[in-house]
């Protein structure tokens, strides 16, 4: 297991104290292993400060790789959100185009239905008329037969006084 580079400065700091307290009765052997500790100590050090620059550069990557996540995420929703709006705009363009043609359709429907109307009133007119011009023709036939009635019934009543006094 490795140790923690806060837990290898710890034991640096007491190593480098009790090796300090080991010179005072044994110099020159321990000198030797004085000063390696003191480097491996400035060693760890330095490599504590490393691990702890790491350790801020890992969180922040970190932190980046999560905002691109959300970012992909984001970008997806609104690349499907602008697919959805083209499909409904496309949809309404075609509503919009079939209601154009509905509404000329009705116009003209309008149109035809106003026309149909005037052709009812006119074949309605049309009829009354064929109606009239027979009783015309009808009338005038009695008109003339009456007329000659009349003369027939004035020649009749002339005959008849004319013989009566002869």
């Amino acid at each position: 297991m490795q140790k923690s580079p806060i837990k290898e400065t710890i034991f640096c700091t007491l190593s480098f104290s009790l090796l300090q307290r080991l010179a005072a009765t044994h110099p020159v052997t321990r000198c030797n292993t004085l000063q390696h500790t003191v480097t491996h100590c400035d060693t760890l050090r330095h490599t504590a400060t490393h691990c702890h620059t790491l350790q801020r550069t890992a969180t922040h990557c970190n932190a980046l790789q999560h905002a691109e996540t959300h970012f992909l995420r984001m970008q997806s929703l609104a690349e499907n959100t602008l697919q959805h709006a083209a499909t409904h705009c496309n949809t309404l363009q075609h509503i919009t185009t079939h209601c154009n043609t509905l509404q000329y359709t009705a116009t003209h429907c309008n149109i035809l239905h106003h026309t149909a109307t005037h052709c009812n009133t006119l074949q309605h007119t049309a009829a009354h008329c064929n109606t009239l011009q027979h009783t015309a023709t009808h009338s005038n036939t009695l008109q003339h037969t009456a007329t000659h009635c009349n003369t027939l019934q004035h020649t009749a009543t002339y005959t008849i006084t004319v013989t009566m006094r002869v």
